[in-house]
């Protein structure tokens, strides 16, 4: 395990972060909270914090499948620990960005079990687009999927 400290360690940060900031939201503001006057305005006409439940995917996508999203995101986790060399996961880059998407979708399936849904709730406004909300698992998954990608285009041995 040793040679994948730095996996290990975005991960715990990633899922801690996004555990603490769930919490905060729950004691917060009550699920639901979403809409003018309802979450908290953070920058007037451009971010929110709110509080939802998804019990879906990104962009509500599989709404309502809560359970096959778990079981996805275990298999995930699972098929990533199994073929950890032949992703190349002892490589600094690598590590960084299964770092921060397992982070991620351990936050997530944690909220799948112990809330039935996951706890949305960076709610950012374009104008008059509405930028689905998000939460900091989902930005880590985000983010480490962009960087695997960039860095297998770059180094595609």
């Amino acid at each position: 395990m040793r040679d994948y400290r730095l996996l290990l360690v975005l991960l715990l940060v990633v899922f801690g972060l996004d555990q603490v900031t769930k919490t905060w939201i729950n004691a917060r503001l009550p699920l639901g909270s979403y809409g003018p006057y309802a979450g908290i305005e953070v920058i007037p006409g451009f971010f929110n914090l709110v509080h939802v439940g998804n019990t879906g995917a990104a962009w509500s996508m599989f709404s309502g499948k809560g359970f096959f999203l778990a079981i996805l995101a275990c298999v995930t986790l699972l098929a990533i620990y199994i073929w950890r060399r032949a992703l190349g996961l002892r490589a600094r880059p690598t590590q960084v960005a299964f770092g921060l998407l397992c982070g991620g979708i351990m936050g997530n399936l944690v909220d799948r079990l112990l809330h039935g849904h996951v706890i949305d709730f960076l709610d950012f406004h374009f104008g008059s687009y509405v930028y689905p909300t998000f939460n900091v698992a989902d930005s880590g998954i985000c983010v480490g999927v962009i960087l695997y990608i960039w860095h297998s285009l770059r180094h595609p041995e």
